[in-house]
């Protein structure tokens, strides 16, 4: 296909990336498209519906029973007082079983009561264990920083420690309920700042982001890709999708970027460094800051290209190029994580959450990606797909006059390349007949020397006895005279 030939590119409205709700925040494809905010309402609203009709299904069960124990009651009349406390026990049983399920659903629920906060406080040997020489680090620089708040601050490490309790006792719930339990306690501790405490939004917002690194980096190895959730298995399939696209160009994708110009070569490197480092952090926020920092090198790779500033349509092809051709380790898995723990207000306004937003649209469009996508034919697509054949390199005669001679002998060695591969196949396919055939061979004359030994067997005799020695018969041997010895006469 010739790169003069018309293409459509990849283009998303700005207005596809805001919530769907027009409240103005950056949607997210795991959030069905709402913003933080709007999704907890929506969340909040699904939930104390899914309360009333438990209440209701618990009640009316309860009414139930109780009906049909009073018919039998009537039917079979007075009964001993044994069975009579039986039935008073089970009721009760039954009652306080409704009481509890009415109580998990209630929205105090993830409060606690007095007694579990107090028996949070008792150390526990997972909190007590030895922790790593990061996570010292990142505590003590968390002190060091809220002294600075007196009074304020130790409010803010108190309810820090106690958050990081509770959830030691909330590892058994799902990681859904340990994320809301999260974003309640990012909104509740920044509404009381700002209410009780007065404290200026830019000092919140600094504020907010020691917290998340504090907690954070303490409950990384327990909420990141956990085992009660298919992280993993959409880990591999992205990852297992990614190397079955490895034949998209940046023609394809009409990525406007030159990677013959040394400095954007750089920055190509770059921002596929960036996105492959995100998974070694472990705060949200510092995997925030690496989608950032990849999202600007290619800025600076398509504002190299083009001499203009980059627009929102060249970038989202670009990354989608990045990403296909870094395949970042564990991607869905982290762009999860930051979904459920990172401050929500990150992910709503600002740079990160535009950028994040854009990645969460080209994981979306590679998992979509179709021959119609790419401007190919459905055969075309499948046959790169299965690896059958690459796509057709630009053939000489389509370059323009002026076009750089490195780049042209670059095409012609690929195009030599493929043959090379096709030949390699055939050879290949070739091999393998021959192998058969030797093995078919081999068979043969192996049936033919069976049949033959079949036919004609070996006898084997036994080997005849030795000869014996001469004097072997005579007895009286020992009665020899002695050998003849012989003997040296001088002169």
């Amino acid at each position: 296909m010739s790169l003069k030939s018309e293409r459509r590119g990849i283009h998303v409205d700005q207005s596809d990336l805001l919530c769907k709700k027009g409240c103005g925040y950056y949607g997210n494809p795991a959030w069905q498209g709402f913003c933080s905010k709007c999704w907890r309402e929506e969340y909040h609203k699904a939930r104390q519906k899914q309360i009333q009709e438990d209440w209701e299904l618990a009640e009316r069960l309860q009414r139930e029973e109780e009906e049909a124990f009073a018919s039998s009651q009537s039917s079979q009349g007075a009964q001993s007082l044994t069975f009579s406390k039986f039935e008073e026990k089970k009721t009760n049983e039954k009652t306080r079983k409704v009481t509890t399920v009415k109580k998990f659903f209630s929205a105090s629920s993830r409060v606690g009561s007095k007694k579990e906060i107090q028996e949070a406080k008792a150390p526990s040997p997972s909190i007590n264990r030895q922790t790593s020489i990061e996570t010292d680090r990142v505590s003590k620089e968390f002190i060091e920083f809220l002294k600075t708040f007196h009074k304020t601050g130790q409010e803010i490490y108190k309810q820090t420690k106690l958050f990081l309790e509770g959830m030691h006792y909330k590892r058994d719930l799902s990681i859904e309920e340990q994320s809301e339990c999260a974003q309640d306690f990012y909104h509740n501790v920044a509404e009381r700042m700002q209410t009780r405490g007065k404290v200026p939004p830019e000092r919140v917002e600094k504020i907010m982001d020691q917290i998340e690194k504090y907690i954070m980096t303490r409950l990384y190895k327990h909420v990141f890709c956990p085992e009660t959730t298919d992280d993993e298995k959409k880990d591999l399939a992205i990852q297992k999708r990614i190397r079955a696209l490895r034949w998209v160009t940046p023609q394809m994708l009409c990525v406007p970027v030159n990677e013959d110009i040394p400095e954007v070569s750089d920055m190509v490197v770059k921002a596929i460094t960036d996105i492959i480092e995100m998974d070694s952090k472990r705060v949200p926020r510092d995997k925030l800051a690496c989608i950032t920092k990849c999202s600007k090198h290619i800025f600076n790779a398509i504002k190299i290209t083009k001499n203009e500033p980059a627009s929102a349509d060249d970038f989202l092809p670009t990354l989608i190029y990045i990403v296909l051709k870094g395949n970042p380790p564990r991607l869905q898995s982290n762009i999860q994580y930051i979904t459920r723990f990172c401050n929500p207000s990150r992910l709503m306004t600002g740079e990160d959450g535009y950028y994040f937003t854009n990645l969460c649209c080209a994981v979306a469009f590679i998992e979509k990606l179709d021959a119609q996508s790419l401007n190919l034919s459905q055969e075309d697509f499948d046959r790169y797909m299965s690896g059958q054949t690459s796509p057709r390199k630009q053939e000489a005669e389509s370059w323009s006059p002026d076009a750089c001679l490195g780049v042209k002998q670059m095409y012609k060695n690929l195009d030599l390349l493929s043959q090379l591969n096709e030949r390699q196949e055939r050879i290949m396919n070739e091999a393998k007949k021959l192998e058969k055939d030797l093995i078919d061979w081999t068979d043969g004359i192996t049936r033919e020397v069976q049949d033959i030994v079949e036919k004609y067997p070996l006898e084997i005799k036994p080997p005849s006895q030795p000869l014996a020695a001469i004097d072997s018969e005579n007895i009286e041997n020992d009665k020899l005279p002695p050998p003849l010895q012989p003997q040296v006469y001088a002169g």
